[in-house]
């Protein structure tokens, strides 16, 4: 489905105004940014639109708007790149862990294999690096204790 999407950022370094006790928890705040997105789907001719804003706070000092927008963008495109990959290679939606820290912890072990398996580079028998996906990866583990120690020590 299509749809339109602007967005507009505003940035203040004017901080004073904030209490003291976010000051303090804030210590080397520079900047309150403002990202103002507005969208409309296409294909509803309702023409409904839709208004978002998002508060973020920065230890940059100054109004370069710009500066901040891609700050925010490169951020979020990590953020939202590791996601997937947890999702895709190891299912990380399905997870239904709810108790106490388990779901933290579960996470982080995900995380650590994921770094792990990245970091791991499958060799063939002559010394070259075979080019794998993760999920290849995975499966050689589960199937060689040699690859799956490899993997760990990688």
């Amino acid at each position: 489905m299509a749809s339109a999407v602007s967005s507009a950022e505003r940035v203040t370094d004017e901080i004073n105004w904030l209490d003291a006790d976010l000051l303090e928890a804030w210590l080397g705040l520079g900047c309150v940014v403002v990202v103002e997105s507005t969208q409309q789907d296409l294909g509803d001719l309702s023409g409904k639109v839709s208004t978002e804003r998002r508060y973020f706070i920065s230890s940059h000092e100054g109004t370069d708007a710009p500066l901040h927008a891609r700050a925010i963008r490169g951020h979020w495109g990590v953020e939202n790149s590791l996601h997937w990959t947890l999702d895709v290679s190891m299912n990380e939606d399905q997870c239904r862990l709810r108790k106490d820290h388990g779901a933290a912890n579960f996470s982080r072990l995900r995380r650590i294999a994921l770094n792990k398996l990245k970091r791991w580079e499958n060799r063939k028998e002559n010394g070259k690096v075979m080019k794998t996906s993760l999920c290849t990866k995975q499966k050689s583990c589960g199937w060689s204790r040699k690859f799956l120690l490899e993997a760990l020590l990688a």
